[in-house]
Protein backbone atom coordinates (compact mmCIF):
# COMPACT_ATOMS: atom_id res chain seq x y z
CA UNK A 1 0.00 0.00 0.00
CA UNK A 2 1.32 3.47 -0.97
CA UNK A 3 0.26 7.15 -1.14
CA UNK A 4 1.59 9.26 -3.95
CA UNK A 5 1.42 13.18 -4.56
CA UNK A 6 0.41 16.13 -4.99
CA UNK A 7 0.54 15.20 -8.40
CA UNK A 8 1.27 18.48 -10.25
CA UNK A 9 -2.33 18.28 -12.09
CA UNK A 10 -5.61 17.57 -10.61
CA UNK A 11 -8.71 15.59 -11.83
CA UNK A 12 -11.69 16.67 -13.15
CA UNK A 13 -13.13 15.69 -9.49
CA UNK A 14 -10.03 17.64 -7.95
CA UNK A 15 -8.10 14.57 -6.87
CA UNK A 16 -4.13 15.04 -6.53
CA UNK A 17 -3.15 11.76 -4.74
CA UNK A 18 -3.10 8.30 -5.86
CA UNK A 19 -3.54 5.75 -2.94
CA UNK A 20 -2.50 2.22 -4.38
CA UNK A 21 -3.19 -1.66 -2.64
CA UNK A 22 -1.58 -4.56 -4.09
CA UNK A 23 -2.43 -7.58 -2.71
CA UNK A 24 0.92 -9.84 -2.15
CA UNK A 25 -0.87 -13.36 -3.41
CA UNK A 26 -2.34 -12.46 -6.56
CA UNK A 27 -0.46 -9.21 -7.72
CA UNK A 28 -4.07 -7.98 -8.17
CA UNK A 29 -4.17 -4.02 -7.93
CA UNK A 30 -6.61 -1.27 -6.66
CA UNK A 31 -6.27 2.28 -7.26
CA UNK A 32 -7.82 4.83 -5.29
CA UNK A 33 -7.85 8.74 -5.70
CA UNK A 34 -7.60 11.06 -3.02
CA UNK A 35 -8.51 15.07 -2.36
CA UNK A 36 -5.68 15.45 0.49
CA UNK A 37 -3.38 13.08 2.64
CA UNK A 38 -6.60 13.13 5.17
CA UNK A 39 -8.98 10.88 3.45
CA UNK A 40 -6.49 8.22 3.52
CA UNK A 41 -7.39 6.58 7.04
CA UNK A 42 -11.00 6.62 6.03
CA UNK A 43 -10.60 5.08 2.53
CA UNK A 44 -8.00 2.35 4.11
CA UNK A 45 -10.90 1.44 6.54
CA UNK A 46 -13.92 1.52 3.71
CA UNK A 47 -11.33 -0.55 1.68
CA UNK A 48 -10.30 -3.50 4.02
CA UNK A 49 -14.73 -3.25 4.83
CA UNK A 50 -15.43 -4.32 1.45
CA UNK A 51 -12.52 -6.65 0.24
CA UNK A 52 -13.47 -8.29 3.27
CA UNK A 53 -17.39 -8.88 2.31
CA UNK A 54 -16.28 -9.26 -1.14
CA UNK A 55 -13.72 -12.15 -0.80
CA UNK A 56 -15.42 -13.30 2.34
CA UNK A 57 -11.92 -13.49 4.41
CA UNK A 58 -10.04 -10.60 5.97
CA UNK A 59 -7.33 -8.81 5.58
CA UNK A 60 -4.54 -10.44 8.11
CA UNK A 61 -1.18 -8.27 7.29
CA UNK A 62 -1.05 -5.05 5.74
CA UNK A 63 2.68 -3.47 4.83
CA UNK A 64 3.11 0.47 3.96
CA UNK A 65 5.75 2.51 3.72
CA UNK A 66 6.47 4.58 6.94
CA UNK A 67 4.85 7.52 5.48
CA UNK A 68 2.97 9.58 8.22
CA UNK A 69 -0.72 8.46 6.42
CA UNK A 70 -0.21 5.01 7.36
CA UNK A 71 0.50 5.62 10.81
CA UNK A 72 -1.88 7.31 13.00
CA UNK A 73 -4.23 6.28 15.97
CA UNK A 74 -7.37 5.93 13.77
CA UNK A 75 -5.36 3.02 12.16
CA UNK A 76 -4.04 1.75 14.52
CA UNK A 77 -7.23 1.14 16.17
CA UNK A 78 -8.95 0.09 13.50
CA UNK A 79 -6.18 -2.45 12.93
CA UNK A 80 -5.99 -3.68 16.50
CA UNK A 81 -9.80 -4.36 16.75
CA UNK A 82 -10.07 -6.49 13.26
CA UNK A 83 -6.91 -8.24 14.20
CA UNK A 84 -4.70 -6.84 11.29
CA UNK A 85 -0.61 -7.33 11.67
CA UNK A 86 0.73 -3.77 10.49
Amino acid sequence: MDLCGPMRIASINGKRYVLVIVDDYSRYTWVQFLRSKDEAPEVIIKFLKRITVLLQSPAIIIRTDNGIEFKNQVLKEFFDTVGISH
